[in-house]
């Protein structure tokens, strides 16, 4: 299937879809007419002596360097290949797609210039499976992402490299194993196609989808540890939390009673229980994972808006004017993505602390230490807590704001930048570690309620049928990397929350 793209109106549901399936995207034909109105607009004033930034000058620092109009193609060309200068591990394939298709979504706006044929090659890129290697490094989110976006323009003028049918190859090898041209760019479009926050816009997209995934597990990992530890339900009651007000905390608290209703482990300990309260790692969970998710919820409002926005430079304005200004300046995606690894910091903070309880005998009220069959023959979830707690730390390091980080570049003339692009791209592990705790939560968390007599509720008995499908009971020491691989592997598929009901846990769009 394909996803139409109406620029202006593109949903975090379709960029979702792209980035999790991998299904290609071209523009609504519609948005033809306007693209074809602005590139003869360039073309009028690429015949013309009058000089216009990023037409027929120079670029940066070198803008008022006129160029003469038979050196305009050879402008674009020198532009592209001078900026592929990323470093570092090519970017994963998902997010390249992504990065391309949010390309499609700017340009189909009709504020930048290019050819039909450029949008064309884009599209069919995607559909044939044409993957420019982007190097992860070399954007520092202001003046737009250029280094990424040169190597993916590298590769649609038959350069650079190329992954096409699982090999890595030249970018003009790909292009013709997969039946297409080659294009030569015309005046503005190397500026239009490198000028622009896709990278940086597409790595924060990831980093949001795998965190309101990683949120929503955490629900059931934190459901399970509940329940393990013979937690209280009563702090997950309803007006509690409509009497605070916040839509994430309401929600979360909302799932976290469907989780465990129906569970006899809840309703064996209501008479004769001495503790008071249950410590905030099980009892607070609805302010401190439904805060987090209300903060998912707004980047996704700001991701959404930057995924539909012209962000390259000078634009071609709505009375044929065109006009240089900044919406390259990554900003608001840098803000986001320091958002969102606060949000992927804090779902791990809590849920680590929630292992710990359960591994303690002094807190896990009756549970077995380390949560070992035979305690002192066996450790038991010993070092997988010591594993989560090395995951949570490092993410604590990474959660730094990047935003804050600016350094001049380009002979001063860009003294401001964003540093959206690596703030964005950190997310990638940071979320990979948050699955590492949250699968590590869910082995616990499974593990201590098997310890108990009673049964669990029906959905949570759902989940440990997943996770004992790929990971085994406990029952004495054994080689423990796999079965934290696996677990990890549950949570980052999706497949843990895949065993829970529809419309138990929060979505990320309300």
């Amino acid at each position: 299937m394909t996803i139409t793209l109406r620029p202006g109106s593109v949903t975090l549901k379709d960029l979702a879809t792209i980035y999790w399936t991998g299904e290609p995207a071209r523009l609504d034909p519609s948005f033809d007419a306007g693209i074809l109105k602005a590139a003869a607009r360039i073309a009028e004033i690429a015949a013309g002596n009058a000089p216009v930034y990023g037409i027929n000058t120079g670029f940066g620092k070198l803008a008022s360097i006129k160029i003469e109009a038979a050196d305009v193609a050879t402008l674009q060309r020198n532009l592209i290949l001078s900026h592929c200068c990323g470093v570092g591990q090519p970017l994963p394939e998902n997010v390249v797609r992504l990065i391309m298709s949010l390309k499609l979504v700017s340009l189909g706006r009709g504020a930048s210039g290019v050819r039909i044929e450029l949008i064309r090659l884009i599209e069919a890129m995607l559909e044939r499976g044409v993957i420019p290697l982007i190097p992860e490094k070399g954007s520092v989110g202001a003046s737009g992402d250029l280094a990424p976006l040169a190597h993916m323009t590298a590769v649609m003028m038959g350069h650079g490299e190329a992954f096409y049918a699982g090999e890595r190859m030249d970018g003009a090898s790909a292009l013709r194993k997969a039946g297409l041209e080659p294009v030569v760019l015309a005046a503005k479009e190397g500026l239009a196609l490198i000028n622009g926050t896709q990278t940086s816009t597409a790595l924060a997209l990831a980093g949001l989808f795998r965190a309101h995934r990683a949120a929503q597990a955490a629900l059931v990992t934190g459901a399970l540890s509940t329940d393990a530890a013979m937690g209280s339900v009563a702090p997950f009651h309803p007006d509690i939390h409509t009497l605070r007000g916040h839509q994430g905390q309401i929600d979360t608290a909302a799932a976290l009673r469907a989780l465990l209703a129906g569970s006899a482990i809840v309703t064996s300990h209501i008479e004769g229980d001495e503790r008071v309260q249950d410590p905030y790692c099980i009892r607070c969970q609805p302010q401190v994972d439904g805060a987090c998710l209300d903060l998912l919820r707004s980047v996704g409002r700001t991701l959404e808006i930057e995924a539909n926005a012209v962000t390259d430079n000078p634009l071609v304005l709505s009375d044929n004017s065109v006009v240089s200004g900044g919406n390259f300046h990554a900003e608001p995606v840098a803000f986001a993505a320091d958002q969102i690894a606060l949000a992927v910091c804090e779902i791990g903070a809590i849920a680590q602390r929630r292992i710990a309880l359960l591994v303690d005998p002094a807190l896990s009220y009756g549970l077995p230490a380390f949560l070992a069959k035979k305690p002192g023959l066996n450790s038991g979830l010993m070092i997988a807590e010591v594993t989560s707690a090395t995951l949570m730390s490092e993410n604590k390091q990474m959660s730094h704001p990047a935003s804050v980080d600016s350094t001049p570049t380009s002979a001063n003339q860009e003294d401001h930048v964003s540093m959206a692009c690596h703030g964005a791209r950190r997310l990638l592990a940071m979320t990979e570690n948050l699955y590492g705790i949250l699968g590590i939560e869910a082995l616990a968390g499974a593990q201590g309620i098997e310890c108990r007599a009673p049964a669990t509720s029906p959905e949570l008995a759902k989940a440990i049928t997943a996770i004992r499908s790929v990971v085994p009971s406990l029952e004495e020491d054994r080689y423990m990397a796999n079965d934290l691989k696996a677990a990890t592997d549950l949570i980052a598929d999706g497949t843990l929350i895949g065993a829970i009901t529809a419309g138990i846990l929060p979505a990320l769009e309300m």
